[in-house]
């Protein structure tokens, strides 16, 4: 979903307490197994939740070398409610110049038996966002936060 114009959305019901999702977010056995669109293989570099903290995974498809896919900084760490990350920033708060400047709004919501997972992704203008959009960002965020759910299925 498009909000505003520089904004892009989604969100999804997982059934699972909030707990359990953040656990597949926050530990980085789970988050390699679901943050990038299979069949892409994704390795988790840093994942520091803490304001200033390194996010960075690297991804590759078939047997190459593994290539840059997210360098960012957390901004606000709410365990089991909220993570805010961006690229404009690397770990301990280092601008950087990314190939697409965003602010990435996650949030948990307890909802009935299970989790309201969402994601307010804030661009620099309305062309980044429409780029982002266009670049298939509905169709591979949900398919991460699917395989988000199904593997919290396996996860005790």
């Amino acid at each position: 979903m498009t909000t505003a114009s520089n904004e892009l959305s989604i969100s999804r019901f997982i059934n699972a307490a909030p707990a359990k999702v953040w656990k597949a977010w926050s530990r980085p056995e789970h988050l390699a197994r679901w943050w990038i669109p299979r069949p892409i293989e994704c390795k988790v570099i840093k994942l520091d939740l803490r304001p200033g903290g390194g996010f960075e995974t690297r991804m590759r498809e078939g047997e190459g070398d593994f290539k840059p896919h997210v360098e960012a900084c957390f901004l606000d760490i709410i365990p089991e409610q909220r993570l805010v990350w961006t690229t404009t920033l690397a770990e301990g708060w280092r601008p950087t110049e990314p190939w697409l400047a965003l602010t990435a709004i996650i949030s948990f919501a307890a909802e009935a038996d299970g989790t309201r997972y969402a994601a307010r992704v804030l661009h620099r203008n309305a062309a980044d966002s429409r780029r982002h959009d266009e670049l298939g960002f509905q169709q591979g965020w949900g398919t991460a936060i699917d395989q988000l759910a199904a593997l919290i299925r396996e996860i005790p």
